[in-house]
């Protein structure tokens, strides 16, 4: 219990971390300052350092790529050692143009000693960084004089307008015809002369006719030297009379040949001319190693220089290794009992609330599960208030509360408003015993947090398998269904103190998906008696109304949506046609969404005289329908249980099913009906061998309506009673609320309706 404790609090500890990093970023981002432009005072102190020198010296680097190992730690060191008058990067100073990048940049040069300049390059423009790089170090193209040299840097990003830079350029340069001049830009003018490891940055000036233009300026203006990055190569060679250098070795990704290696170049100038010194590093590392090197660079960025994204990071990985500490390592009962606890016998009846997503008047499994146990319990005395949503035609009951919705959606389902407090305090004048919610989600939620303030247990039935409902959710049904749906029956499951679950499947599942709590299988009952043979007089004219030519009768009830794949029984129907020489007839008892659709696929597949839609029924008459048919056929696989085949099989019919969880515990093969995989060929196979042999279909009614009779409405009520029990009396021997009585008590024991019980806070 301890280290659960610890584990919670590191959680909390965690997102507490997260939210106040995430909110100081926030902050950050709101409330940064404006920065001064680098350049400025580094060309002030360039231009007063060299003012009056013979001879300039200028280290130039390409594609530093915010490298530690080549860049930081070796090139960095030979320069401040070196007599280098100042630095330039041609381009790619930066592996990308991200906040983390240009800090982690920052960080480096603040260990060199010497003015350092920069080209932009792709990498600096690219992820937004143009705003960075002009408010850490300024505009995109400037020029600065050192001794007799001009030094111009201009932007091929894209940036900055190509004509306008050109105009610049001659405005310039047109009368300094007598000095040497030097243009720096991130991108090569020309191809290198060795292939490159990847294709060369490309610019504003890259298509043919923008590189003519901009060489014959520089023709005409006298430019000496042209130096780029933009490739991981090293080339030097001669057009038109103008030097062009790409240097690209600076720290970035090399294929350590002779014109790709880790190198910087090594300009002096004097007035009288340029000389190039290639200045390579000893360094080769493997490619491994190369890419160990790219990933401590992105961890030293984020640390180094930028500790609050790697806290960000570094939470992460802690909520992440928490969550599987507790998964791996924590103590799991993976044998936990499913049956109920002993009886314990209150000696009172109980008071229950039950709060459900939907209820009568709506026709659907659940609603009808839940009417069934709320009057199977109140048959045996207890008190019932069920919570359920509005809907608009409501009949006046005491025992249901009847919670007013936000909206409504398709067909009968309604949003109810959980945050109303009348219906907190009505819950809580009630006084119950125990909470029972039958959906993990919105009311079910409320009632679960409402069992926790009252300190009363909360049990939970998994009525509905919520991944065949993603295609009701738009965008995100793929991960609903996969994920979402899962996710949120085992989270809501294990908040609650017991699960109900109606088949043996269906507790397998709650097992796969990682529920911890018991969990009790209870098929919800039916009452027995509603499904012996109707009065004849009734039955005969209802068989005249749907049947009047005698023929075999199919019936299915289901709610006609798609999830209930009644589209498969239509088709099936189509097949049957040319398969059995019986002639035949389907009954489908239900309505919903779909109804035009399967309408239209029935007209479509000439069915009209084979199919008859007759809509909802009311419950009471549905055992009228059932007697006069022959087969009930089933094509759903979103049930848990499928209360239907139930009825069917206590009225005396054989089923035909898919395979499914909601039938696999009711439907034997060969001794019930025959359940198939969801194919037309298997399912419409066994339909026509039952429909070709009477004394088959006899045998397995017989058989049906024997194992019905295990299932009434009397016992569910009665087991669910004592799960009820047993969780009450669980909870008082675990010290929580405690009892005026002894738990021993005769009065307790013999079943003294007046005992009451009061409930302590510790």
């Amino acid at each position: 219990m301890k280290q659960k404790a610890l584990l919670s609090l590191a959680f909390y500890l965690n997102v507490f971390i997260l939210f106040s990093l995430s909110g100081y970023k926030i902050y950050l981002a709101l409330s940064a300052p404006d920065l001064t432009a680098r350049h400025t005072w580094q060309i002030e102190q360039i231009e007063t350092t060299t003012r009056d020198r013979e001879m300039v010296r200028i280290a130039v680097i390409g594609e530093a790529n915010n490298s530690i190992g080549v860049f930081e730690r070796q090139i960095v060191e030979m320069l401040n050692s070196s007599n280098i008058d100042f630095v330039v990067s041609a381009g790619n100073a930066v592996s990308n143009g991200g906040e983390a990048s240009y800090r982690s940049l920052l960080g480096s040069l603040s260990r060199l000693e010497k003015p350092f300049l920069l080209t932009p390059g792709n990498h600096e423009v690219s992820d937004f960084g143009s705003n960075r790089f002009y408010q850490r170090f300024g505009p995109y193209f400037y020029s600065l004089s050192v001794g007799k040299t001009t030094l111009v840097f201009l932007d091929g990003t894209g940036r900055s307008s190509a004509t306008w830079q050109e105009r610049w350029l001659a405005d310039l340069l047109n009368s300094k015809s007598d000095r040497q001049i030097i243009v720096f830009v991130g991108q090569p003018l020309l191809q290198p002369l060795a292939e490159p490891l990847f294709k060369p940055d490309e610019g504003i000036w890259s298509a043919p006719e923008d590189q003519a233009r901009l060489l014959a300026l520089f023709r005409l203006l006298g430019v000496d030297v042209v130096i780029s990055a933009g490739a991981s190569v090293f080339s030097d060679q001669i057009h038109d009379g103008i030097r062009f250098i790409t240097t690209g070795g600076g720290g970035g990704l090399i294929l350590n040949n002779e014109t790709s290696f880790y190198h910087f170049l090594e300009l002096k100038v004097d007035g009288k001319g340029i000389a190039v010194d290639v200045v390579k590093i000893d360094t080769a590392p493997s490619l491994p190693l190369r890419w160990l090197e790219s990933l401590w660079a992105f961890v030293y960025s984020l640390f180094y220089v930028h500790f609050l994204n790697f806290l960000l990071i570094f939470s992460v990985f802690a909520i992440t290794g928490i969550y599987l500490f507790n998964v791996l390592f924590a103590e799991q009962d993976y044998y936990p009992a499913y049956n109920a606890p002993p009886l314990s016998h209150l000696g009172r009846p109980l008071r229950v609330v039950m709060m459900t997503n939907n209820y009568l008047p709506f026709i659907g499994g659940v609603p009808i599960s839940v009417e069934r146990l709320k009057r199977g319990l109140e048959a045996h005395g207890h008190s019932v208030l069920l919570v359920c949503p509005s809907y608009g035609m409501d009949t006046p009951d005491s025992t249901i509360l009847r919670v007013p919705v936000l909206f409504s959606t398709r067909g009968w389902i309604r949003i109810a408003n959980p945050f109303l407090t009348q219906t907190r305090r009505k819950v809580e004048a009630f006084d119950p015993d125990i909470i029972h919610v039958h959906h993990p989600f919105w009311l079910g939620t409320l009632g679960r947090i409402m069992a926790r303030r009252l300190n009363i247990p909360v049990i939970y039935t998994y009525h509905t398998r919520l991944e065949h409902y993603a295609h009701q959710i738009p965008l995100l049904s793929a991960l609903f269904r996969n994920f979402i749906a899962h996710w949120l029956v085992r989270r809501f499951s294990n908040r609650c103190d017991a699960v109900i679950v109606p088949t043996p499947v269906a507790r397998d599942y709650m097992r796969l998906i990682g529920v911890v709590r018991p969990v009790h299988v209870q098929p919800t009952g039916i009452d027995l008696e509603a499904f012996e043979v109707p009065e004849g007089a009734r039955l005969g004219k209802l068989r005249r109304e749907l049947n009047p030519d005698g023929r075999l009768v199919f019936v299915t009830v289901s709610r006609l949506s798609p999830e209930k794949n009644v589209g498969f029984i239509i088709a099936a129907m189509a097949r049957m046609k040319g398969l059995s020489p019986v002639p035949f007839r389907l009954l489908i008892l239900g309505d919903g969404d779909e109804r035009p659709r399967l309408v239209a696929a029935t007209r479509a597949a000439g069915l009209e005289d084979t199919v008859c839609f007759l809509g909802n029924v009311k419950e009471t008459l549905i055992s009228e329908y059932l007697a006069l048919c022959d087969i009930f056929v089933f094509a759903s696989r979103s049930e848990t249980q499928g209360m239907v085949v139930l009825e069917a099989m206590a009225a005396g019919l054989p089923v035909i099913a898919v395979d499914s969880s909601g039938v696999d515990a009711f439907v034997e093969n060969d001794v019930t009906g025959y359940r198939t995989q969801e194919d037309i060929i298997q399912w419409t196979n066994s339909l026509a061998k039952l429909s070709l042999d009477r004394m088959l279909r006899k045998k397995f009614g017989a058989n049906a309506k024997f194992a019905a009779r295990k299932h009434s409405t009397s016992e569910f009520s009665t087991a669910v009673a004592n799960l009820y029990e047993g969780l009450i009396m669980s909870r008082l021997h675990s010290g929580e609320p405690t009892l005026d009585l002894p738990v021993n008590s005769p009065a307790v024991l013999k079943g003294n309706a007046e005992v009451e019980f009061s409930r302590q806070d510790d």
